[in-house]
């Protein structure tokens, strides 16, 4: 049976390709980045314009801006229509000591506002090791995510339609697995969302 489509038709979004059933990035992360050297810590310094789904990201998860939530779902809810999404699930952090997790926080904006069911611990991610979009090598990403991903197994998403949720989409090695995950776990089918995409795949 063919997916049902959650983008709304006429609205562009990026598509996502990988063994999801749809998967879509609202709009690239930024526009274009200039090097202006180092800055007076010794850190390479950039002038980034971000679009504007990129800047309500990092506002949101750099600056801790939680008017960004709103923002960011009212332009999603009129991008997609979740009307066959079952429960939505967010990548678990790599870093659980932000004081607002992006992700879930969408992710939990999102299914209010879609009256639809939202489960942050069905995927579990252990805490320390490499953020996978510090490794570069395709093969240790996959070995690091098995490593650290899971999920629990008490939760029954036996025949459930999932749409996935992260905020940004670089190789898609997380997505990928994660969607492993949840298929093996009995979900008829993983939709796949993401606030933004870089403009390159590593």
């Amino acid at each position: 049976m063919a997916a049902q489509s959650y983008s709304k038709a006429g609205q562009i979004m990026y598509a996502l390709n990988g063994n999801w059933a749809q998967g879509f990035a609202y709009d690239l992360h930024t526009l274009k980045s200039e090097y202006m050297g180092r800055n007076e810590h010794g850190h390479d310094s950039f002038n980034t314009t971000r679009t504007e789904m990129g800047e309500l990201v990092y506002s949101l998860k750099y600056c801790n801006d939680i008017s960004a939530i709103s923002k960011i779902v009212n332009l999603i809810n009129k991008a997609t229509r979740l009307d066959c999404i079952d429960i939505i699930i967010p990548i678990p952090p790599s870093n659980k000591n932000r004081r607002i997790q992006p992700v879930q926080a969408i992710a939990n904006a999102l299914g209010e506002s879609n009256s639809i069911a939202v489960s942050a611990d069905i995927l579990h991610k252990k805490q320390g090791g490499k953020e996978i979009k510090s490794i570069s090598s395709h093969s240790e990403r996959q070995a690091s995510l098995k490593e650290t991903m899971s999920i629990n197994h008490y939760h029954n998403i036996q025949g459930k339609v999932v749409l996935l949720i992260d905020d940004l989409y670089c190789s898609g090695s997380t997505l990928s697995y994660a969607t492993e995950l949840l298929i093996e776990a009995g979900a008829s089918q993983v939709n796949v969302l993401t606030m933004t995409k870089t403009r390159s795949k590593r």
